[in-house]
């Protein structure tokens, strides 16, 4: 079995509000949150450009919300390469773990509502 790793990211408050919004909206519930998450996650590492869109997330400020989400080791270590991945381009990013998975928090939250929007 897939052992489960902890961990924990700070996020805006309005962020928050609006992913947990659209968890719900999505049919996840409340505790759907991790699964929502982690799909965002693994959506977001497969654009092709998606270390430029992490430097998106390193711009925020008032980072007040503190989630806990619950990641497969196999996503870890697809976190870890896109961690080097950014690091090539950003080598003096701060916090590139957390930058990441808010950046796949805002882009599921953009593409999805942007897609929804064009009918």
């Amino acid at each position: 079995m897939n052992k489960k790793i902890m961990t924990s990211i700070k996020l805006q408050k309005m962020l928050h509000y609006k992913m947990l919004q659209r968890i719900i909206s999505d049919g996840y519930g409340m505790r759907g949150k991790s699964k929502w998450i982690i799909e965002a996650i693994e959506s977001f590492l497969q654009l092709p450009d998606y270390p430029s869109l992490v430097d998106i997330a390193d711009e925020m400020e008032q980072l007040s919300e503190i989630i806990s989400i619950r990641l497969s080791e196999n996503l870890m270590a697809k976190l870890d390469q896109a961690i080097i991945d950014v690091r090539r381009q950003y080598p003096a990013m701060e916090g590139v773990k957390s930058n990441l998975i808010r950046a796949s928090i805002m882009q599921r939250l953009i593409r999805i509502s942007t897609s929804v929007t064009e009918y």
